[in-house]
């Protein structure tokens, strides 16, 4: 079998080439990645070891993608991980990165009847309606208040998939969700298979520390530089939370989405951390 990963020298991607390396070493494993992200272009020795064919490529460049070879499925790494894309760089640079760059992908998945799996975001849900969330201090975090009255897809459980995505949930948010939409019209047009996760914050050893890549990341090497911490929102005091997930854990689910699907299962999925009590 034949897997092509986008975004494959960034965290996410080589994570899961590296896992799913080790999981069969008679997989052909292929990449693309522009290494625009600083610290990318270190990975490209760890994919090489792990025999992992790499291309440096832009997904949104129509010709970057149509010279790869045919594949089996590809696995979407590839985007702007940042809330604040769009406000800082351009909207123009975020929807190429994010939308059009996955309906080069899709129509790839159309040419070579590949499957498609999209490793998506968390923040594709409402932002008004998060914030209305009836929310109680615990342990010293905030935690959904027990017993309140909850919006649909809210419970002390977390947010489910029918929560809704309504606007506003942010340029970046609208290229994610957008992605989806066109995504599950291409499975039901085209009839080839399609999974799509909503991450939240993926964290493990590897990250380069970097803000977009998770608030995780970034407060342990801020620590371990010495430099100050500072809490925005929320009145200050450091009392959010976040939920967090390993790359191990989202390989699982990929693996199993590609390799041992349940067929009733639903196409849409959130995949994120939570309480132990609740796990």
């Amino acid at each position: 079998m034949k897997l092509l990963l986008t975004g494959v020298a960034g965290f996410v991607g080589c994570k899961l080439a590296e896992y799913l390396r080790g999981g069969d070493k008679s997989l052909e494993l292929l990449g693309i990645d522009n290494l625009s992200r600083k610290g990318s272009e270190h990975n490209v020795a760890i994919l090489e070891r792990l025999h992992c064919r790499f291309y440096k490529g832009d997904i949104s460049v129509k010709a970057d993608v149509e010279v790869l070879p045919k594949v089996d499925w590809i696995i979407d790494c590839a985007a702007n991980p940042s809330v604040l894309a769009g406000l800082e760089n351009g909207s123009l640079d975020l929807i190429d990165n994010n939308l059009t760059g996955t309906f080069y992908l899709l129509e790839k998945c159309k040419r070579d009847n590949a499957g498609f799996v999209m490793l998506n975001t968390s923040r594709v849900y409402s932002i008004e309606v998060l914030n209305a969330v009836p929310l109680s201090v615990q342990n010293q975090s905030f935690q959904i208040k027990p017993g309140a009255t909850y919006p649909q897809g809210c419970s002390e459980l977390g947010i489910a998939e029918n929560f809704t995505t309504a606007s506003p949930i942010s340029l970046y948010g609208a290229t994610k969700l957008a992605s989806e939409i066109i995504a599950m019209e291409y499975h039901y047009a085209f009839g080839f298979p399609v999974w799509i996760n909503r991450c939240g914050v993926i964290a493990g050893p590897g990250q380069f520390g970097k803000i977009d890549q998770g608030i995780f990341s970034y407060w342990i090497y801020q620590y371990a530089l010495e430099r100050p911490l500072s809490f925005i929102g929320f009145g200050g005091q450091g009392l959010q939370a976040r939920d967090m997930i390993h790359p191990h854990d989202v390989f699982q689910m990929v693996r199993q989405q590609i390799f041992e699907p349940i067929p009733a299962s639903p196409k849409v999925l959130n995949l994120g951390g939570g309480h132990q009590k609740h796990l």
